[in-house]
């Protein structure tokens, strides 16, 4: 798993390295690399958001149908499975765009931590003879973390580079490596903190230790901001299991090169404000104001292919008696007419007498 997660570092560390040639500045580089890999995952992120929005109005339509079938559970289950066939939910459906970021984004990671390997792209082989014989070192060995092994080089590169030689005693890198190396070593100073230093093992004034902080504080800031958007409330032991993540992400950065808290503040930042537009343009009254024109439209759609019946207009039944009798009396009148009519015209046949002619 380790290896695919670095495999993705090594695709995504061309966009770092890329990023870094042009404003020559890797925390800007950070900023500029976590926006473009927010943009290729935001197809994932509104498929996600889709689907927060669409579950959180299932869930409240379910709360309703529990409470009418209180008193039965069957009756309740079936009318649940119902309005999940319904509304298109999919217990599992979540699954798949939550791997795919969380590839990237350890992928990411990766690239971050493998400087030499993942955004120079210096051979694999000559990298990891580098840092054993770095970590090797009497004077080194025991003060460098493995895992941050690259970022260590960087930082003490200059000093190093002559006892990075392989088995027969040549040097690892060549004059273009040694060219990368040193340009990618002069762009680590951002607003005065140097990314390949410690917060542990630097002094108060460098202002390193600000970085663990800034890892805990946009971590709990951005959680506690979208819960208020999202009008949820933790409390008790679930905000307390919820703190963990953000103290163990500061303790961390408090113990590893500054390169990665600086990464995981961008990330944290850049997220919550990708959560937020998301939030705004996706939350649960518009997909359902959407769904509802959507069916509306579909609603349209068919009425239109239906053939058009010509209905004559609806008559009241008091209405019709009341036609039927005023047709009936006409008739009645018609007729005694005629009979008066008919009357008349023998009278006028007869002779002074009466008699007929």
């Amino acid at each position: 798993m380790i290896d695919i997660f670095n495999l993705v570092g090594n695709i995504f560390g061309y966009i770092l390295w890329g990023a870094f040639l042009v404003v020559k500045n890797f925390g800007l580089a950070i900023v500029i690399f976590t926006i473009i890999v927010k943009l290729i995952l935001l197809p994932f992120s509104v498929k996600q958001q889709k689907a927060t929005s669409a579950n959180a109005r299932f869930q409240k339509k379910q709360r309703e149908i529990m409470e009418k079938y209180a008193d039965n559970r069957a009756k309740a289950n079936e009318e649940v499975q119902k309005l999940m066939q319904k509304e298109g939910i999919n217990p599992t459906g979540g699954c798949t765009t939550m791997i795919a970021p969380f590839i990237v984004m350890l992928g990411v990671y990766y690239s971050v931590i493998s400087p030499l390997s993942n955004t120079i792209h210096i051979a694999s082989s000559k990298v990891s003879t580098a840092v054993q014989s770095f970590s090797a070192l009497p004077a080194m060995g025991s003060s460098i973390n493995v895992r941050y092994g690259e970022i260590s080089i960087l930082k003490y590169f200059d000093v190093l580079q002559k006892y990075l030689t392989d088995t027969n005693g040549n040097p690892l890198f060549n004059s273009s490596d040694i060219e990368k190396i040193n340009e990618f070593k002069n762009g680590f100073n951002f607003l005065g903190w140097d990314l390949l230093a410690t917060p542990n093992t630097s002094s108060f004034q460098s202002m390193m230790w600000l970085i663990p902080v800034l890892c805990f504080a946009t971590s709990v800031g951005s959680m506690l901001l979208m819960q208020k958007m999202q009008g949820t409330k933790m409390q008790g032991c679930m905000m307390a299991t919820i703190l963990m993540m953000p103290l163990m992400s500061a303790w961390i950065a408090y113990t590893v090169p500054g390169a990665v808290g600086f990464y995981w503040i961008a990330s944290t930042v850049l997220g919550f404000l990708q959560s937020v537009l998301m939030n705004i343009f996706y939350n649960a009254s518009i997909i359902e104001a959407r769904t509802e024109a959507h069916r509306i439209e579909l609603r349209r759609n068919e009425e239109k292919e239906v053939a058009f019946i010509d209905v004559p207009d609806y008559v009241p039944p008091s209405q019709k008696a009341a036609e039927i009798k005023a047709a009936a009396d006409t008739q009645v009148y018609q007729k005694k007419q005629n009979q008066k009519k008919k009357s008349k015209s023998n009278k006028s046949k007869s002779d002074y007498q009466g008699r007929k002619k």
